[in-house]
């Protein structure tokens, strides 16, 4: 069921585009793409931007939600991608969405799987990644600085893990996004803020130097979208619209536990991976109960499917990983959900795990493509993006105000509101308060029928999909995506009635 109060302002705002010429037309609205819009919009350039589906619809939904200072990159000697990371952790933690990202602690615990000397090489990691945060003028009341813990502490923070043979942890903290997916949508809703137009359900079906031929996928027509410069920022799709993209695609797997698997878990879990040097398994406790597990570091070949599958061999080869530290035993049937991923890695020889998360930016006439990276580096690769095609079309545009410029949400949280909210609106949740008052209906996982409402309202989305799968994440759970959809239902025909 189509929101037809958003389908119609969509179908208008289409209409105007097609008739324009715009100075950026932007293609993928992932945190990237939609990171390049407000990047080209706040400069003061005309944008438009488009993508196939929805907001954060690929890989900007299936992430572990870290935002990570690039210790792993650091071990690697990537020394530039690992302060770029850091970077652009302090950034969203102290000025773009400090509402969205907060500082989680993690847990190593050391078994015997851990010997005391990798217990010490991992140790000076931490203490090496702290210097990052420093070198980055992030401060430490934002993200503490690691530590050593004994086993009994260890146990407070994490006491499924099992007693036997356990002489402790490492404490290290790094940034955490609540939700991925909605930090897309915070900047797809920045950017139109500052003049873009944010198309879903547009799909790019060839580029050229002075635009594209788009097909509305709800009507079926085709258009031709005129602009000074086409920014192609599809990820693992890019190859499909630029033939001169060579990517190797990586899938990354995570399991969706039932609440109550993992009783007491409070911090996450850095879970070291049996016959690998630097690979660790996650464990990561939700707000909603759940608990994601992941990630599997798995290349990929043939098409790119619109939604990866999770395959059971990496449900199977994360589980034996999680019960090697436990002290029950999570079974099969414990797994009431998993996703997968795929980074849209640069194509290079070795293994997928091995690659460099460093971005590109690639450009032909009035193309430009910006491939790689990962999601804690998305302002950074916006901003490349946008610089390359300022200078190559010669566009008039301001110097780049991102790095300073703060997310819708990203003000004081008002006083009187649900710390949930509060957690998930920042200063908007007073509004989506009001609204959750008049319409209380709990949906699923303590999200309301006023919820996806205001996400009808004001967050662009058209569709059941676009509620329970994207502006929220109920749908990572079938059974728990089946109740809920009469209520998801339900918000988009009031919304068309309001």
């Amino acid at each position: 069921m189509d929101s037809s109060l958003n389908a119609r302002r969509r179908a208008r705002e289409l209409r105007r585009v097609a008739e324009e010429r715009v100075d950026v037309l932007v293609v993928g609205l992932g945190a990237t793409g939609a990171g390049a819009a407000l990047e080209a919009a706040s400069r003061g350039l005309s944008v438009a931007a488009v993508d196939a589906h929805d907001l954060a619809f690929g890989t900007s939904r299936w992430s572990s939600k870290m935002i990570h200072g690039g210790l792993r990159y650091l071990a690697r000697g990537q020394v530039g991608v690992a302060y770029e990371s850091a970077v652009e952790r302090g950034v969203l933690l102290r000025t773009t969405a400090p509402h969205l990202v907060k500082a989680h602690p993690y847990v190593l615990p050391l078994t015997a799987e851990v010997s005391r000397r990798r217990a010490a090489a991992v140790m000076a990691g931490h203490r090496l990644g702290d210097g990052l945060r420093a070198a980055a003028r992030t401060p430490r009341r934002l993200l503490p600085g690691p530590t050593r813990l004994t086993a009994a502490r260890t146990r407070t923070l994490a006491p499924v893990l099992a007693a036997d043979g356990l002489r402790g942890a490492l404490l290290s903290w790094d940034g955490r996004l609540l939700d991925d997916a909605r930090l897309v949508v915070a900047l797809a809703r920045t950017a139109a803020a500052h003049g873009a137009r944010v198309l879903t359900r547009c799909r790019a079906l060839r580029l050229a130097d002075d635009g594209a031929l788009v097909r509305d996928e709800l009507t079926g027509e085709e258009f031709t979208l005129r602009a000074k410069a086409v920014i192609n920022a599809t990820g693992v799709w890019a190859a499909t619209l630029d033939p001169q993209v060579k990517l190797r695609p990586s899938r990354g797997t995570h399991l969706v536990l039932a609440p109550g698997t993992l009783p007491g878990l409070i911090a996450g879990l850095h879970l070291p991976i049996p016959g690998e040097t630097n690979r660790f398994a996650l464990v990561l406790p939700q707000r909603d109960g759940r608990i994601h597990v992941g990630l599997t570091d798995e290349p990929v070949d043939g098409p790119v499917p619109d939604v990866p599958e999770a395959p059971e061999e990496d449900v199977r080869a994360l589980l034996e990983v999680l019960n090697g530290v436990l002290e029950v035993h999570v079974t099969r049937e414990a797994v009431a959900g998993a996703y997968a991923g795929l980074r849209p890695l640069l194509a290079a020889d070795g293994v997928t795990a091995d690659l460099s998360r460093r971005h590109a930016v690639l450009s032909d006439g009035g193309i430009v493509t910006v491939v790689g990276g990962k999601l804690t580096t998305y302002r950074r690769m916006a901003e490349d993006a946008v610089d390359r095609a300022v200078s190559s079309r010669n566009l008039r545009a301001g110097r780049s105000r991102t790095r300073k410029l703060p997310l819708v949400g990203a003000g004081p949280h008002p006083d009187g509101v649900p710390a949930r909210l509060a957690e998930r609106y920042g200063s908007e949740a007073r509004a989506v308060h009001a609204l959750v008052k008049e319409h209380p209906e709990e949906a699923g996982l303590g999200i309301t029928q006023g919820e996806l409402l205001w996400s009808v309202l004001h967050e662009g989305a058209l569709d059941e999909g676009d509620l329970l799968d994207r502006r929220t994440r109920i749908g990572l759970v079938r059974r728990d995506r089946d109740a809920a959809l009469p209520a998801a239902r339900d918000a988009l025909s009031h919304a068309t009635r309001t």
